[in-house]
């Protein structure tokens, strides 16, 4: 059953009460709705959420119909717009929903993809993290509400499947996947001497010295080991996350409202906590303040980067696009919406060691900070106890096996997982009705693992 916000009130930003319920909801779920969290989006605990096949959008009948029927409607100012089930439709249509940016693929032609389909993937045995009971691969794609998956395995597709609201010519909203792209931008400016990963980021902002990011190095941005006074508890009425994203709303404010009207202008409120340095904690704003970093050493905004760098150097088969604040812009932490191929394209292309046909497209050494990882022991402070011995760096999750696999994650189940040692790379939209990735990582990452060790021992066997 569709599940509504709470209604909120936003001391910290100073909204009054709002005249329309609708229109306070959309200010803050808009952007609730991308940022990665640790906490689940509202699920209500006197039922159990519909399967992947009865919250299928199609079967549901959303946004059906020239006009679709009253009751089957989507709009950005409903406040349950990306609650469960609506999220299965919304996942696939944000830029129907609010304003975006265009990333353009180029002229050129699409880079090819050879084919080479394994259709014993599907019955690939596994056993779920906590679990004495073995699952397959396919009972694993219903059981995380995936809307699309692909497997590279040395670049060739050898496993695709789509559902929900997504299929080959669509695109998806990756969620917190967003911040390993722009933690990749930043490596490789890092890598190249535009940044200085040792340099204080009031430094390089002005207007951000005297918030809790002056003092804060690139490095520590980049890995997440600063000291910020703001939550992302979403359970929480007084947390900041809700007034970052009223600051990052497009629509006109309540009256009385005299707080940020940006993503740039919240950033410049943000005040310190502790240390920096001393451990992980995983905060949206960081991406938002290095998107930031990224915008005024390059002269580009995150978009324009994104799109001369990397889309029209991979060949990229559509465009891509960011969602952005009523200043235009783009989301760095969750505002990334791409088509599935193409975002298996990006991990291929770490996977290669940043080269596409020969041409080297990120710098080796930018790959080669992301798979070292950061430190372990920071990250263990933040407790993820599913992801014992992992780190984070260059807003990448760095798994330290023995096959150096290393992911990009958001929340509903987003992923690129990379695996170097089995030249594997899986992309994978989703719509599960918990954001948490707690939720669905005792089923994901034994899952993943299993069929990279499954295609490198086949191929070992051929």
């Amino acid at each position: 059953m569709p599940v509504s916000r709470p209604r909120i009130t936003l001391s910290r930003a100073r909204w009054s009460q709002a005249s329309s319920r609708a229109q306070l909801a959309a200010a803050l779920v808009a952007m609730l709705a991308l940022p990665g969290a640790t906490a689940a989006a509202p699920v209500s605990p006197a039922s159990s959420p519909l399967s992947a096949e009865a919250s299928d959008p199609k079967r549901l009948g959303w946004m059906q119909g020239a006009p679709p029927p009253e009751d089957k409607r989507i709009r950005y100012t409903d406040d349950d717009y990306f609650s469960f089930p609506k999220l299965r439709w919304t996942a696939c249509h944000f830029r129907q929903l609010m304003p975006t940016v265009g990333v353009s693929r180029g002229p050129g032609a699409a880079r090819a993809l050879p084919r080479r389909l394994d259709d014993a993937i599907d019955a690939l045995p596994f056993t779920p993290t906590g679990s004495n009971t073995r699952m397959t691969w396919a009972q694993s794609l219903a059981a995380n509400y995936t809307d699309g998956i692909v497997v590279l395995h040395d670049g060739v597709v050898v496993y695709e499947r789509y559902s929900g609201c997504l299929d080959e010519l669509g695109q998806h909203g990756a969620m917190s996947v967003t911040k390993s792209i722009t933690g990749l931008l930043s490596e490789m400016l890092v890598a190249e001497g535009a940044i200085d990963e040792t340099q204080r980021v009031g430094a390089i902002i002005p207007e951000l010295k005297d918030s809790a990011f002056g003092d804060a190095t690139v490095k520590q941005v980049l890995e997440m080991t600063t000291a910020l006074r703001y939550s992302e508890d979403y359970a929480d009425p007084n947390a900041e996350v809700w007034a970052y994203a009223a600051a990052g709303s497009t629509l006109p404010p309540p009256a009385g409202y005299t707080g940020p009207r940006s993503y740039y202008e919240y950033l410049q409120t943000v005040q310190k906590q502790g240390r920096h340095g001393e451990a992980f904690g995983y905060k949206t704003i960081n991406t938002d303040a290095l998107g930031w970093i990224i915008a005024r050493r390059t002269g580009q905004s995150l978009a324009q980067l994104l799109q001369s760098r990397i889309w029209q150097r991979i060949g990229a088969e559509q465009d891509a696009y960011y969602t952005v604040d009523s200043t235009g812009t783009p989301f760095a932490g969750g505002g990334f919406n791409a088509g599935l191929r193409d975002l298996a394209r990006v991990g291929q292309l770490l996977l290669d060691e940043g080269k596409v046909d020969g041409q080297t497209v990120v710098p080796a050494a930018a790959i080669d900070r992301i798979r070292a990882g950061g430190n372990t022991q920071a990250f263990a402070k933040a407790g993820y106890p599913q992801l014992s011995g992992w780190s984070y760096r260059g807003m990448w999750w760095i798994s330290h096996n023995d096959h150096g696999a290393y992911m990009a994650r958001g929340v509903h189940g987003q992923a690129l997982y990379i695996d170097p040692t089995a030249r594997v790379v899986i992309a994978r939209f989703g719509s599960h009705p918990v954001a948490a990735n707690s939720a669905n990582d005792p089923t994901t990452l034994p899952a993943f693992d299993a069929v990279a060790r499954y295609l490198m021992e086949r191929d070992r066997g051929q």
